[in-house]
């Protein structure tokens, strides 16, 4: 197998198949199992965090370089086990992304959401904030 280059990924189907190709040249693939991968992402997840801790919100986003650094690496092992994860389970993650927003905007109208952080649950194509 040839060599990674280093820089060259440029789309998400790019990084999906480099991904992809990293774990079957390692015969990683019967432990990449959906409920693994999740378990991998959440616990990844997690670690994003421990930059974060005990920062106020102001230092959280005047990260020092070695905090930065942290952070961004944290931030690819995500991207990287949630593209995995997706790539595993057949999920178009732009579609499943772009359909996600489009739900969001009917979950939480400009009109009705801007300005309120509050979470609110209800069916899709609905709104329950109240006037």
């Amino acid at each position: 197998m040839l060599p990674m280059p280093e820089h060259d990924i440029d789309d998400l189907d790019t990084l999906r198949r480099r991904i992809h190709e990293f774990a079957q040249a390692r015969a990683w693939d019967r432990y990449h199992t959906p409920k693994n991968l999740a378990m991998a992402l959440s616990v990844e997840a997690a670690e994003l965090l421990e930059p974060f801790q005990w920062l106020t919100p102001e230092e959280s986003r005047e990260l020092g370089a070695e905090q930065h650094e942290a952070v961004r690496q944290e931030i690819a092992d995500v991207l990287i086990y949630l593209t995995r994860l997706a790539d595993v389970l057949e999920i178009d993650l732009l579609e499943a992304a772009a359909d996600k927003l489009a739900l969001n905007a009917r979950k939480y109208p400009v009109d009705k959401a801007y300005g309120n952080a509050l979470k609110h649950s209800c069916p899709p194509g609905d709104s329950d904030f109240s006037e």
